[in-house]
């Protein structure tokens, strides 16, 4: 059997696959409005665009449109860190923290001495 490969490098298509994941979500952090997003999910998941763009006004400053909002909602969710479910005419979003593990664990935190801590 032969092993198929993606043009990107060498890399086998699933890790590439992984890799293109692991750089959306850099990119979706990347943005301090888009964490800011994110803390206000961890702080209080489950809220419409509504009240996340008056979490914002409020607690951060940050006066974004609701379609500037709606469309770092669209990264955030692209990247696997937020996900939604309709409730009538209202979209809710709830904070996904895997992708964050998975960076975590590629990349454990080191000690002074050199050792992972656990």
């Amino acid at each position: 059997m032969q092993a198929h490969y993606c043009i990107s490098g060498g890399l086998t298509c699933k890790r590439a696959l992984a890799y293109n994941a692991l750089v959306d979500v850099y990119r979706a952090i990347a943005d301090p409005t888009r964490r800011a997003i994110l803390d206000e999910l961890v702080e209080r998941s489950g809220q419409t665009l509504f009240e996340l763009c008056a979490r914002l006004t409020m607690k951060h400053g940050i006066n974004s449109s609701r379609q500037a909002v709606a469309q770092h909602l669209d990264v955030l969710e692209a990247a696997g860190l937020i996900r939604t479910r309709r409730a009538g005419r209202s979209k809710l979003h709830w904070f996904e923290g895997s992708p964050l593990k998975a960076i975590a664990e590629r990349w454990p935190y080191l000690t002074d001495e050199g050792g992972t801590e656990k």
